[in-house]
């Protein structure tokens, strides 16, 4: 027993040293933000669950309110969702009104005004569904490529069917067109379209490498199972065949945590962390963390930094816990290298001491 107080004792200095490294301020209060994107170096663009799109001066604090044309339905996790901006335009993901209370992740896209925003949508996933429960949703862009990661709305094994979106990772152009190499094209005739690839629970990150150009992704899983892993075209995770070491709430078994023929986690975290955004680090400010995978959680209200050099040898720290509350996005400047957090209430700063 001696040894493994010795361990606790270690892991938890080295915890107790980064938090005492870095430094969080709050800059403003929110209510319910859930996705963000930084459009020039003193603004950031952030969606609030409940219906409204903001932006927030980072120097002088100042939010104003953007009035938009989405047609969302607030029902459960489902509301505004992600946004991204690049080059002048915008594209959100949303639970989408399909009348009824049936719902679906589907994305739009505008020309960013800083007044006024009129989406136009380019994604709906089918079918709709009366439920309020993992839509997802984050948004990448690599090349002219749009992903989208898509939930599976609680229905389990509808992530096994390639003929319908929920429970998938997406694959469009940024205006919605189809690429003709998706693997519907590419030997999997019986896969929607915009499917990329299968077997996805409730995948809440999702981001871009700057270093070695992979996607990479989250998946929030359900009484455990939590894990970080690689987007792959035309392969499939496993839920809910898998488990991923996790049980349904009830406390029933799902499944095994990985077997042979279906694509295997970088990293698993069983208890689940409820983990939520990610990105992999690249800047000034914390230049130690370049390379490195920062993941987010709700659960444990906490950021931890993953080292995936060496897949053989996943190397996980705990950056801090318990400091600002449940973190729902991560963005890092793209000039300064400093982080920004999204909590249940408010945008944080997080800098060096």
């Amino acid at each position: 027993m001696a040894w493994k107080r010795l361990i606790f004792f270690i892991f938890f200095i080295s915890s107790i040293t980064q938090a005492d490294e870095i430094r969080l301020n709050k800059i403003v209060n929110l209510d319910e933000p859930w996705g963000s994107s930084f459009i020039n170096d003193d603004e950031i663009i952030i969606t609030e669950k409940e219906g409204k799109i903001k932006i927030v001066n980072i120097d002088t604090k100042n939010i104003s309110n953007v009035d938009h044309n989405l047609n969302f339905l607030v029902y459960g996790q489902g509301g505004l969702l992600d946004i991204l901006h690049k080059e002048n335009s915008l594209w959100v993901s949303y639970s989408e009104n399909r009348g009824d209370w049936k719902t679906s992740t589907s994305i739009a896209r505008a020309k960013l005004n800083k007044k006024k925003l009129s989406f136009t949508n380019i994604f709906q996933a089918e079918p709709p569904i009366d439920s309020g429960y993992h839509f997802g949703s984050r948004l990448v862009i690599k090349d002219n490529y749009l992903y989208a990661s898509a939930g599976e709305r609680g229905q389990g094994m509808i992530a096994q069917d390639p003929a319908s979106h929920p429970g998938s990772i997406i694959r469009i152009h940024l205006d919605g067109s189809i690429p003709k190499d998706n693997p519907k094209f590419k030997g999997k005739d019986n896969w929607l379209p915009e499917i990329f690839q299968i077997g996805i629970r409730n995948p809440q990150g999702l981001f871009l490498s700057p270093f070695d150009q992979k996607v990479y992704m989250s998946n929030h899983g359900a009484k455990g199972g939590d894990w970080f892993g690689e987007v792959k075209k035309g392969e499939n995770y496993g839920w809910k065949i898998l488990g991923w070491g996790g049980t349904n709430y009830s406390g029933t078994k799902i499944g095994p945590k990985w077997k042979p023929g279906f694509t295997k986690a970088i990293k698993y975290w069983v208890p689940s962390i409820a983990v939520s955004a990610i990105t992999i680090y690249k800047g000034k400010e914390f230049k130690e963390w370049n390379g490195l995978a920062l993941i987010t959680s709700l659960k444990d209200m906490s950021l931890r930094s993953l080292d995936f050099s060496n897949l053989q040898d996943v190397k996980e720290k705990v950056i801090f816990k318990n400091q600002i509350g449940r973190i729902r996005d991560i963005q890092v400047h793209p000039t300064t290298g400093k982080i920004y957090f999204l909590t249940k209430d408010a945008l944080w700063l997080m800098e060096k001491n």
